[in-house]
This record gives structure tokens, C-alpha cells and sequence, in this order.
């Protein structure tokens, strides 16, 4: 029931009762609807905002698990990222030095697992970017775990062969340290006794006389037993397989022909003064995949360390080669 209201008429001196047009009524009507919609919105926007659901926490909840899951996941693949870069860090450069293989290129090492799209199943979704770097950083540690597992077996392979691999590496003197009368020149820059001019001097002189053993440094298989006509006389050549070849010149007389197996140690010649050459000697060189490397490293078996320090220490005098 409407609640009757009145008011004092002011002309009349009298109280009279107040009469609401229907127009008034319905202005009234749709002031309060107004009122009401405005109200009405209000209070859902701030319940949206600021009102959670039983529902909406509870997912809530289960969100901030996840991400604390996958905070802890990230945090396991990076120490297993630091143990692997250590497994990666040994296998270069201790593993693989100690059986003369080739380290691992960092980009073989680094490569890529699947292509680009192999993510966009991933995105799209609400922390998206947390799920693709996980899922990234795993498939990254699956690719080098692979290649390092491959690196094992090959380093397995090579300690399998090792005893061959250390009877092949060139590692005495080829000519015995009692026949040696001096080691007439060394590996590097030397002046030509014929030109006296620099160049390079790709091995070693070792003086001793005419007829004096020449030995292998390892074995082998004879590539060359020839005279050659370039100024190095009469020469041996012995590939000892593991990318290491050893050459020989200037000999008297060779013991060994081409195809020939020789065990380290074995007699292949005799020192002389062959081709381009000043006096009695033997030019002995190593090579290591084609190029010359400082033969006085592979004397370990023959001479003690204090001897092996003078000869270093030699080695970098200025001199001048005996070819």
C-alpha cells in the first residue's frame, strides 16, 4: 500500500494530502530502475574483480602450484645443464686429449632439437612462455645428452685400441741418444747453410756417423722408401695410422720397402749424407693430419725429464740446419 503523504498549503492555511500525478509516478519508477541497474553493475564489477569464487580460488590455487612445479623443474634442468657442461668440459679436454681425438665443435655440441613450430602447440595458453622454455631447455639437454653419449662410445672405442694407439704414436728417438754425437739443428725457423736465408725447418737433425741405425718411432706402414731428387737424398716415409706419418732422409741405406709392417724400434736405415746435406745426419719429421709438428714432444720414452727440459731449451736457440 502506498504510503499517503501531505503537506500545509500555505495560501489556505491548511494541511491537504499531496497528489502524485501518474507521470510524476513514473518518472519516480524509472529513477529507481536507474538507480537500481547502476547499483547492480557496480556491485558485479567489484564482485568480478575483487570477489573470488569458491571455484576461482580453487583454480587459483592449482595455478600457483604449476607454476612452483614448473619453478622447481627449471631449477633441476639447470643443475643437470651445469653437470652435463662439466661431462661436456671433461670429455674435451681430458678424454678425448689423452686418445688424440678431435674435441666436440661447441655447434655440434649446441644443436637445435626440432624445428620452430614444434612449440605452437604451446602457445596461446596462459603462461605459455613458462610451459615453451621448459619444454625447450628439455629437448636442449635431451640433443646434447645424445651427442655426449655418442662421444662416450667413440672414447669407449678408442680405450678398447689403446694399446695399439700407444705402440703407433711415434715416441723415441730415431736414432739411439749413446750413437748421437749432437742434435745439429731444431723444429722452427733456421738459416739454409746452401742460401743463408731463413726458413722453416720442418724437423730434426740428429748428427751421428755415417752407418749409425736408424730406428722406427712406431709402428707402421712403409709409404715411401725412395731417392728423393728435392735435396732430401735417400728417404723413408711410415704412415702410423691416427692421422701421425714420420719421415726419414739424408740416409746411407734403407732396410725397408714400400707396403712393409715395422714394429717400433725395428731398423729401417742407416744414417748418411744423401742429397742436399752438409755433413753425416739423419732429418727426421712428425706429422700430425698433414701438417709438421716439434718432434722433440714424442721422446718421452727415451730420455729423462731433466734431459728432455735442455733439449727444449735448445730447441729455441737460433741456428743454422745441416740441409
Amino acid at each position: 500500500m502506498a504510503k499517503i503523504r501531505y503537506q500545509f498549503n500555505t495560501k489556505s492555511l491548511k494541511i491537504e494530502r499531496v497528489q502524485v500525478s501518474f507521470k510524476e509516478r513514473f518518472r519516480r519508477l524509472l529513477s529507481s530502475l536507474a538507480f537500481g541497474l547502476v547499483f547492480g553493475a557496480v556491485v558485479i564489477v567489484l564482485a568480478y574483480n575483487f570477489i573470488s569464487s569458491p571455484r576461482e580460488r580453487a583454480l587459483k590455487n592449482e595455478l600457483e602450484a604449476y607454476k612452483l612445479q614448473f619453478k622447481i623443474l627449471n631449477d633441476r634442468l639447470g643443475g643437470m645443464q651445469k653437470v652435463l657442461d662439466d661431462l661436456q668440459d671433461r670429455d674435451d679436454n681430458i678424454y678425448r686429449v689423452i686418445f688424440e681425438a678431435e674435441p666436440i665443435s661447441s655447434s655440434v655440441r649446441k644443436a637445435g632439437y626440432g624445428g620452430s613450430d614444434r612449440y605452437a602447440n604451446l602457445s596461446g595458453v596462459s603462461n605459455s612462455e613458462i610451459i615453451q622454455g621448459t619444454a625447450k631447455k628439455l629437448d636442449m639437454i635431451t640433443s646434447q645428452i645424445y651427442v655426449q653419449s655418442k662421444s662416450f662410445d667413440e672414447v669407449f672405442n678408442l680405450a678398447k685400441n689403446k694399446e695399439k694407439v700407444i705402440a703407433s704414436i711415434p715416441a723415441i728417438q730415431p736414432v739411439n741418444f749413446h750413437d748421437l754425437r749432437r742434435i745439429g739443428s731444431f723444429f722452427g725457423y733456421r738459416t739454409d747453410p746452401f742460401y743463408k736465408v731463413t726458413k722453416f725447418h720442418e724437423g730434426i737433425d740428429f748428427t751421428a756417423a755415417v752407418g749409425t741405425p736408424i730406428y722406427a718411432t712406431g709402428d707402421g706402414v712403409v709409404t715411401e722408401a725412395e731417392y728423393n731428387r728435392g735435396g732430401y737424398g735417400m728417404c723413408i716415409k711410415i704412415n702410423h695410422g691416427y692421422s701421425y706419418e714420420t719421415f726419414y732422409a739424408h740416409l746411407s741405406r734403407m732396410k725397408v720397402k714400400v707396403g712393409q709392417k715395422i714394429t717400433r724400434g725395428e731398423v729401417i736405415g742407416m744414417v748418411g749424407n744423401t742429397g742436399k746435406s752438409t755433413a753425416p745426419h739423419l732429418h727426421y719429421e712428425v706429422h700430425k693430419g698433414g701438417q709438421p709438428i716439434n718432434p722433440v714432444y714424442f721422446f718421452f720414452n727415451d730420455i729423462t725429464p731433466s734431459e728432455y727440459q735442455a733439449m727444449i731449451e735448445q730447441s729455441s736457440q737460433p741456428s743454422q740446419t745441416l740441409d
